[in-house]
């Protein structure tokens, strides 16, 4: 017979099987906008943001989406693999694949696994190893930080030039209804010997 620890890290890793990993979001990109955008291929249980730790403005662009079983997991990451996938208007595509159990943060400790932490001393021959690399994350997360700022500068950009091409085009759209309306393009035909059908 399981025990409850054992029964319920089994469950975690069934939710994990049918959980994806979607990175690459853009900003625009809210739980309801993923959700809806992810109905399409079977229902969404859940949709967890991941904290961006790593970059100053915390705008989390990777999100765990938890599908109702792991085929419809496997059909989300082959459509989105195959084909260029937008979310938002926006002109990033998302990627995704597979969720791994240390992607979770509320992830049951392992039956039988033990974690051992300590300090390390400065004589300790990985106390260099360990500096390099805290010096190598601060780099990264200040090249990360910049990148994402001109990223979301030129996303801001095609939004508002997406939104100005949207309005003359309705401008447009107008003015031909108004044509249509009053007239013109009746009075137009006929003095030019054409036909208008009253459906246009």
């Amino acid at each position: 017979m399981e025990s409850t620890a054992e029964a319920k890290y089994a469950a975690f890793e069934e939710k994990v099987e049918r959980t994806i990993f979607v990175d690459n979001l853009s900003p625009q990109v809210t739980e309801p906008v993923l959700k809806k955008a992810l109905d399409q291929f079977g229902t969404v249980v859940s949709v967890s943001f991941i904290p961006n730790y790593l970059e100053t403005l915390s705008i989390p662009s990777c999100a765990l989406v938890e599908m109702e079983n792991s085929e419809k997991a496997k059909k989300v990451i082959s459509s989105i693999t195959q084909f260029p996938f937008m979310m938002a208007g926006m002109p990033r595509p998302v990627r995704a694949r597979l969720a791994e159990a240390e992607m979770f943060d509320d992830r049951p400790v392992k039956p039988g696994r033990k974690i051992h932490c300590h300090w390390l001393d400065p004589s300790d021959p990985d106390f260099e190893v360990a500096k390099k690399l805290k010096l190598v994350t601060r780099k990264h997360a200040t090249e990360a930080s910049f990148l994402l700022k001109q990223q979301l500068d030129r996303e801001e950009k095609l939004h508002k030039q997406q939104a100005e091409t949207l309005k003359a085009n309705f401008k447009k759209y107008e003015m031909i209804v108004g044509v249509l309306g009053d007239k013109t393009a009746q009075n137009l035909a006929g003095h030019y010997g054409m036909r208008v059908s009253d459906d246009s």
